[in-house]
């Protein structure tokens, strides 16, 4: 049963949270709202980070569905390996997915991946994002932790712990950013809402 779950999650995970918001902003800006691929130095290097954690994810799922053999190569954590913090683990793929939904969507055609130097956005406050400057990053990070919870392996600990640290990492580059671009209100935001929660 955990199999296909985790296969339908992988799918719609990136077609859902990823592919579908990039061709709706696409579409109703014409602008590509990934930005990953023009970024240069420490923006670079946490672009590469954020694909091979992205392909080590994918990667990890398809060897645990497809080829069981290769999975005992990613060096499971056996006493984590319990029903209990698997459902754990599930609850969390589940809500973080959700969550990341939502605030794509509160976020409408700001929403980019990476920092977008070329077109300014709107700066959004209201729905989850007066709960957390970083929703998205938060769903993140909780996926990331839920995937190792679900699959416990030296792999899946790696990723969490790669991708945890590099979109902290991001955070901090987006918020100066901002500071640049919104000024004065993006600093009465700061004081107002939570870097995460």
């Amino acid at each position: 049963m955990l199999k296909p779950m985790l296969l339908v999650y992988l799918f719609l995970f990136y077609g859902v949270a990823f592919i579908w918001p990039s061709y709706r902003t696409w579409k109703t800006t014409g602008i590509n709202p990934y930005r990953l691929n023009k970024e240069e130095g420490i923006r670079g290097f946490l672009a590469k980070i954020y694909r091979l954690v992205s392909i080590g994810v994918a990667g990890t799922i398809l060897i645990y569905v497809f080829a069981g053999d290769l999975y005992m190569y990613l060096t499971p954590i056996e006493w984590l390996s319990t029903r209990y913090v698997m459902v754990i683990g599930l609850i969390l793929l589940l809500a973080s997915f959700l969550w990341i939904v939502l605030a794509q969507r509160q976020m409408g055609s700001s929403w980019r991946i990476g920092i977008d130097d070329e077109h300014e956005t709107e700066l959004v406050v209201k729905g989850v994002f007066g709960i957390s400057r970083n929703p998205i990053f938060l769903g993140m990070r909780l996926n990331l932790a839920g995937l190792f919870l679900v699959l416990p392996n030296a792999v899946t600990l790696t990723l969490w712990v790669l991708g945890d640290v590099s979109l902290q990492m991001q955070v901090l580059l987006e918020e100066e950013y901002l500071k640049h671009l919104h000024g004065d209100v993006y600093v009465r935001y700061l004081s107002l809402v939570r870097r995460w929660i």
